[in-house]
C-alpha cells in the first residue's frame, strides 16, 4: 500500500512526533512537498505531506495560522511537517490550535532530520508500492493467460472476477451475455443490456462506467469495454466492483480484454475459413465430385452422406408469402410453428424422409 503519515511516524530514523491530528494519520501521502511560500496552494494537487520551517510565516499569529491552514486543508493537504530549531525552537501553539481546529495532522520535524529525508522516504515507498502493483499485475496476467487456454472465456472471466475481487461478464455483438462470474452475476449483467448496446455504437475501442454513484440505483461501479479490433465492437466486457480499481487490478482488467479481443478475433477467423471450406465442399459436391469433398472436409463435419442425396434450399420470399403460407399450407400437429412457413416446412420434409427410409439434413438459416 502506499505510505500513510502514519508509517512515516513509526519509521524510527525520522523521529516524528504528532502535535496535531492524531486521528488522521492513516490517509495516504502522495507526495513530500518543500515550500516556504505565504501561500503554496496554487501549486499542490492535493494528498502532499507540506514541510515548513516558517521562513516567511508569523506562526505565532493565531488568525494569520487559522488562514493558513485552512486554506492547505481546502486545498487536500493531507499534513503538515514543521521543522523546529531553524526559525522557531518548537512548534508555535497558534500553529498547533489551528490544526486541531482544522483536523489537519501536524508533526514536529526535529533539526537532526532533514525534509530531503522524509522526501526520499515517501518517495521510496510509492515506488515499492508500484513495484508490487506492478508484479501482481504480471502475475495476473499468467493466471489469467493459463486460465483462458484452458477454461477458455468462463475460466478467463472467472480468474478476473477473483483478481478485482467482483464480477465479471462477457457480451456478444448484440448485447446478450454469452458468460458471467461468479454464477450470480449473470442477472447483474444482463440489467446493463443497454449499456453495452449505447456502448456499441461507439467507435472501437470504447469503455464507460455506470453506477457506483448517488445517483445510480446499484452499489457497484461497473466499467464495460468493448472488444474487437475493427470499428464496431464484436464483443464486450464488463467488470463490477466495490469501488475504483486499484493498480494491480487495472492491469488485470487490460489483460483480460487483450486475451478476450485475441480469442473473439480468432473465433471469427475460424468461423470464416470454416465457411469457405463449407463452400467449396458443397460445390465439389455439386459438381459430383464426392471423393475430392471428401478430402478437403475430412472430419470438420463428420461423415458426409453417401450418394444419391437430395438438397432442398428455401428461404421467405415476404412476410406476405409468410402469411400467405401460414393460411394455406398448414401441417397437422404444426400450431406452434404457425408464424414459422421454413420450420413447417422442414417438418414436412423430414417426414417424407422418414417414411421413404431416407436421411434428411435440416440446416436452418444462419
Amino acid at each position: 500500500m502506499p505510505p500513510t503519515l502514519a508509517s512515516l511516524v513509526h519509521h524510527s530514523a525520522l523521529k516524528l512526533t504528532v502535535r496535531a491530528g492524531g486521528d488522521r494519520l492513516d490517509v495516504p501521502v502522495r507526495w513530500a512537498h518543500v515550500s516556504e511560500l505565504a501561500d503554496p496552494v496554487p501549486y499542490m494537487e492535493g494528498g502532499e505531506l507540506l514541510l515548513i520551517t516558517a521562513l516567511k510565516l508569523d506562526a505565532e499569529d493565531p488568525e494569520a495560522m487559522r488562514r493558513y491552514v485552512r486554506r492547505l486543508a481546502g486545498a487536500g493537504v493531507v499534513g503538515l511537517g514543521f521543522a523546529v530549531g531553524v526559525n522557531y525552537e518548537e512548534v508555535p501553539r497558534a500553529l498547533v490550535d489551528a490544526a486541531e481546529e482544522e483536523g489537519l495532522p501536524l508533526l514536529e520535524v526535529p533539526r537532526r532530520t532533514p525534509f530531503l529525508a522524509i522526501s526520499k522516504e515517501v518517495s521510496a515507498a510509492i515506488a515499492a508500492d508500484q513495484y508490487r502493483a506492478v508484479t501482481a499485475g504480471f502475475a495476473a496476467q499468467r493466471e489469467l493467460t493459463r486460465q483462458a487456454l484452458t477454461d477458455g472465456p468462463e475460466g478467463l472471466l472467472g480468474a478476473l472476477a477473483s483478481q478485482v475481487d467482483g464480477w465479471a461478464a462477457l457480451y456478444d455483438a448484440s448485447g446478450a451475455v454469452v458468460a458471467s462470474a461468479p454464477e450470480w452475476a449473470g442477472r447483474r449483467a444482463a440489467r446493463l443490456t443497454a449499456d453495452v448496446e449505447r456502448l456499441r455504437e461507439r467507435p472501437a475501442p470504447a469503455s464507460a462506467v455506470v453506477g457506483g454513484s448517488e445517483h445510480s440505483d446499484h452499489d457497484d461501479r461497473v466499467e464495460l469495454h468493448s472488444l474487437g479490433t475493427g470499428r464496431r465492437p464484436r464483443a464486450a466486457l464488463a467488470v463490477g466492483t466495490a469501488s475504483t480499481l486499484g493498480t494491480a487490478e487495472r492491469y488485470a482488467v487490460h489483460s483480460a480484454i487483450a486475451l478476450l479481443t485475441l480469442t473473439t478475433e480468432r473465433s471469427r477467423s475460424f468461423q470464416a475459413a470454416e465457411q469457405r471450406i463449407g463452400v467449396a465442399v458443397l460445390r465439389m459436391l455439386l459438381a459430383g465430385e464426392p471423393d475430392h469433398a471428401r478430402a478437403v472436409a475430412g472430419d470438420l463435419y463428420g461423415g458426409l452422406l453417401d450418394a444419391p442425396f437430395r438438397v432442398l434450399v428455401a428461404e421467405p420470399a415476404s412476410a406476405r408469402a409468410h402469411a400467405d403460407a401460414s393460411s394455406h399450407a398448414r401441417v397437422p400437429g404444426s400450431a406452434d410453428r404457425a408464424g414459422d412457413p421454413l420450420g413447417r416446412l422442414a417438418e414436412v420434409v423430414e417426414s417424407a424422409a422418414a417414411r421413404s427410409g431416407e436421411t434428411v439434413l435440416v440446416v436452418p438459416e444462419g
